[in-house]
């Protein structure tokens, strides 16, 4: 028990002070102060070169802050579509006319009416490619195989019109134009077909029928071609060339 009584007094009769932790703790503050100021300069010391040189050299910076700016993309987008909505009809680009074609089929059924030149000068082959259908669908009805006879003549009539025509006028005719007549000018011919496949044409009634048929055919399409061309005063002069094209497409029905 001596002994243990010895350990105690010699364990706490030490150095060591109050004194002496106050002065550790303040060092290892002092310590931690600095460390931490270190720490706090070094993490923000990067902050600083994301900033730019402008924002610091100028306190008054008026910028504006969220506000929308002007798209030219989008006003050029915009009148893309109002472009796109001013275009005219697909129908129309492809020179599909229905109320210029309803017009020029008038005025072929109806010889003695006064031609429009501006709507017969326009080369339109809607209407002529029908009714040169329409002329090989009745004539196949009627027991005739004639559709290579029906597009060779009337392609070579077209161009042998078309010459005869550049020799006669002085303003001169496009090819589209001769076509575009001489085809609404076959409707007739459709006609003389059509009565084909009911009753035979080889005699005198299908004979006059035929010469009624070539005169409406060459008169009506004299009378396109002096209006679109401004060649008054030689109707007849075009109505005989374009009796003898109506002719072969007579004689092709009628036989």
């Amino acid at each position: 028990m001596s002994h243990l009584g010895q350990f105690d007094s010699d364990f706490y009769q030490s150095n060591y002070t109050i004194d002496n932790q106050d002065q550790s703790s303040e060092d290892s503050n002092a310590y931690g102060n600095l460390y931490g100021s270190r720490q706090q300069q070094s993490s923000e010391q990067p902050q600083a070169a994301f900033v730019p040189q402008e924002m610091l050299m100028s306190s008054g910076y008026e910028g504006q802050f969220f506000q929308a700016a002007s798209n030219p993309d989008y006003y050029s987008q915009s009148s893309y579509i109002d472009s796109f909505d001013e275009e005219p009809p697909l129908l129309e680009e492809l020179g599909i006319n229905f109320n210029h074609i309803w017009q020029k089929t008038l005025t072929v059924l109806n010889p003695l009416k006064p031609a429009d030149g501006s709507i017969m000068n326009e080369t339109d082959l809607t209407g002529p490619i029908l009714f040169c259908v329409t002329l090989g669908a009745t004539l196949l009805l009627a027991g005739k195989v004639q559709f290579g006879y029906v597009y060779g003549m009337s392609a070579i009539g077209c161009l042998g019109i078309h010459t005869l025509l550049n020799l006669m006028s002085s303003s001169g005719a496009s090819y589209g134009c001769v076509a575009s007549v001489l085809g609404y000018c076959l409707l007739p011919m459709v006609i003389l077909s059509s009565c084909s496949i009911f009753f035979s044409l080889q005699g005198t009634f299908g004979t006059v029928l035929a010469l009624v048929i070539v005169g409406w055919c060459s008169l009506s399409a004299s009378k396109i071609f002096i209006s679109a061309l401004n060649m008054e005063g030689q109707q007849l002069l075009i109505a005989y060339p374009c009796a003898l094209l109506y002719g072969l497409f007579a004689l092709l029905t009628v036989f």
